[in-house]
C-alpha cells in the first residue's frame, strides 16, 4: 500500500468508519476490526481492492427516503494489524488514533496464539479490553 492510499484510507476511517474490538461469535473474546459505512458502494469496492474484507448491504426500513447503505468488514487479523500500521500516523481523530496505538502495543500481548488463557492472561485480556472501551 502506497502512503497516499493509506493517507486516503485513515481519512475514510476517520470520517465513516471504526477501529474497534469486536466478537465474531458469542463465546469469544474480543480481536480487532476495522469497518466502514457508505452508501457508495463504490467507494467500498475500491477500498475492498486495497484491504480486502466483507461488503454486506444493510436493511433499508424507508427506502423512498434514504439511499441503500453497505458496510466493509476488515476482521482478519493480519490484514488489520497491517493496515493500523499503515494509516495509524495518518489518523486525525484522536480517539481513533489512540485505539490504533492501543491495539498494535497490547494486543498480542495479552492473546495467546492457541486462544488458551490462564488466569493471570485472562484478567490482562479483560484490562486492555475495559481500556480500550474507555478511549
Amino acid at each position: 500500500m502506497k502512503n497516499w492510499e493509506a493517507a486516503y484510507l485513515a481519512g475514510i476511517i476517520d470520517g465513516e468508519g471504526t477501529v474497534t474490538l469486536t466478537r465474531m461469535h458469542e463465546n469469544e473474546y474480543r480481536r480487532p476490526c476495522i469497518t466502514i459505512a457508505s452508501t457508495d458502494k463504490e467507494l467500498l469496492d475500491y477500498i475492498q481492492t486495497l484491504t480486502g474484507g466483507t461488503i454486506t448491504k444493510k436493511k433499508n426500513y424507508k427506502p423512498d427516503i434514504h439511499k441503500n447503505s453497505y458496510s466493509l468488514m476488515i476482521k482478519k487479523k493480519d490484514t488489520v494489524f497491517y493496515l493500523l500500521r499503515k494509516i495509524s500516523n495518518f489518523l486525525r481523530i484522536e480517539k481513533k488514533k489512540q485505539r490504533a496505538l492501543l491495539i498494535l502495543e497490547n494486543y498480542e500481548k495479552v492473546t495467546p496464539r492457541n486462544g488458551k488463557y490462564s488466569h493471570d492472561l485472562l484478567q490482562k485480556k479483560l484490562a486492555f479490553e475495559e481500556q480500550f472501551f474507555q478511549i
